[in-house]
């Protein structure tokens, strides 16, 4: 008898040898083994979600040369198959020489229920990734946050519908009952298991190892940049500790995950993540579990973040994922008008998420110069990767204190799902924010701004996503994979 999978199998990264594959059964499972290069694991249980029980296995691939890994499911020496029927997957695991091709996205969903009835085709652009995956195999997929959208939960969750018909001063005394935190419960569940099997993007996470981080959709709109009192408040807390829950089990893959951080005990304060794959360090930052409108990481994160940075990125190629753009389009004068209104409190969120809010402005310039500082000493490629804004765009940060002058560039993708916005939204985007170029220290010497990749507009108003692969020039080929006619690529030397 074929078992069937609830959610999986989900293919994961965590060093330049180690996988792991993590999938949802039924409660009625109670033992899972994987096959792989004529090995077998146990799967280990790692907790349990609305849907089923949540499984992880390891697997180590320690070998220098380029081949395809071939793994299977049992229960038993009965076969196991996900919800397409598939009971074999395979995957690429690049020669230690090899310049692995990768794959960066975001925004994976809809923030309104129109968007999605609006668009032809809503996963177009996971096909475009499958039939690229089919010439060439990805090596590995990067994740950059609102990997499930979870807006819909104040629409379809009943007892969070009537909380929030209730005055302001009940909803920020009341206690979530039992049947609210098993409803908030059941629809992360169910948000998960209904959008990562979704055919073509249920096929590649079996067969691209991922890295992920979420941002505030895979929690709520805009969280971390509510007023105090509202984050603060025993409802938010039940959302956020359930988008937490299934975000450790499902994208982070349970407390095991060896590419975490600082402390890595579950109520430690962030989930930051290092990987070095290949000549690649990977550094994730956790830029929703500790934010709010005044702090984006604490000081015990920071000092995490700077650890590894002075320890670990030492050599090769950095890619530093921040879900919400570094550098991007100055919104202070849309801020310094919403601080004057009645109205800041219901739409601080919009404008507070970004680095470049007042609040913010400090932390967004310490990461700046230690990410000058660790390029400096390590002296290789430097690359943020971002999304967040429904935009594709290209940034840059030069500093010329030096000579030679050295820059760190910045890829903004998103998003693969979520529509950009109109051309009405982008013309009011324009008119109330500027894209000048910055000064970040008295000298002048340290500038940033948007520039124009090749190809296209400087900013891509169109769905996307970015692969990055080192060409025979040693430049790293940033390709956007766009709807647009256009085919925007920019090299970094």
């Amino acid at each position: 008898m074929i078992t069937k999978l609830v959610l999986g199998p989900i293919l994961g990264l965590e060093s330049d040898t180690r996988y792991t594959v993590t999938f949802v059964t039924n409660n009625a499972v109670s033992d899972v083994t994987l096959d792989y290069l004529d090995q077998r694991v146990a799967a280990v249980k790692i907790g349990e979600i609305a849907a089923g029980t949540v499984w992880r296995v390891p697997m180590a691939i320690p070998d220098a040369v380029g081949r395809q890994v071939t793994y299977t499911l049992k229960v038993g020496q009965s076969p196991v198959s996900d919800v397409r029927q598939q009971q074999r997957w395979q995957f690429y695991v690049p020669a230690q020489d090899e310049k692995p091709k990768l794959a960066y996205a975001s925004c994976n969903g809809f923030s309104d229920y129109k968007l999605l009835l609006s668009s032809a085709d809503p996963y177009h652009l996971w096909d475009r990734m499958a039939q690229q995956h089919t010439e060439a195999p990805f090596s590995l997929l990067l994740m950059g946050g609102d990997q499930v959208y979870a807006d819909s939960i104040w629409s379809t969750v009943p007892t969070l519908k009537a909380w929030n018909e209730g005055s302001r001063k009940k909803k920020m005394s009341y206690v979530p009952s039992q049947r609210m935190l098993a409803q908030i419960d059941r629809f992360y569940s169910d948000l998960y298991v209904d959008r990562w099997n979704k055919s073509p993007m249920a096929p590649l996470l079996a067969s691209i190892p991922s890295l992920m981080m979420w941002d505030d959709h895979d929690i709520i709109d805009g969280w971390g940049s509510f007023p105090d009192e509202m984050q603060q408040c025993e409802v938010y807390k039940a959302i956020f500790a359930s988008a937490k829950k299934h975000f450790s089990l499902l994208q982070l893959r349970g407390e095991d995950n060896r590419s975490r951080i600082g402390n890595t005990q579950p109520d430690s304060g962030h989930f930051s993540c290092y990987v070095k794959f290949r000549h690649f360090n990977i550094l994730l930052l956790d830029n929703r579990s500790e934010r709010s409108i005044s702090e984006i990481m604490s000081a015990a994160h920071w000092q995490d973040v700077i650890h590894c940075l002075n320890t670990q990125c030492t050599e090769g190629d950095l890619l530093l994922l921040s879900a919400v753009p570094v550098v991007y389009r100055d919104f202070s004068f849309a801020e310094s008008a919403l601080d004057a209104t009645p109205w800041e409190e219901e739409l601080t969120d919009d404008l507070k998420d970004h680095w470049r809010a007042k609040e913010h402005e400090g932390e967004r310039l310490k990461l700046i110069m230690r990410l000058l500082n660790n390029a400096n000493h390590r002296l290789g490629k430097t690359i943020i990767l971002s999304g967040d804004v429904h935009l594709g765009g290209l940034g840059i940060i030069r500093d010329q204190r030096q000579t030679p002058a050295n820059s760190i560039h910045q890829v903004i993708s998103s998003g693969i799902v979520h529509p950009a916005p109109t051309y009405i939204q982008w013309l009011g985007i324009l008119a109330v924010t500027n894209d000048d170029r910055e000064y970040l220290d008295e000298t002048r010497a340290v500038t940033a701004n948007m520039i124009k990749p090749h190809g296209s507009d400087k900013y891509i108003r169109s769905r996307n996503f970015v692969t990055l692969l080192e060409g025979s020039d040693h430049k790293l080929w940033i390709n956007w994979i766009s709807e647009g006619k256009d085919k925007p690529a920019y090299p970094l030397q």
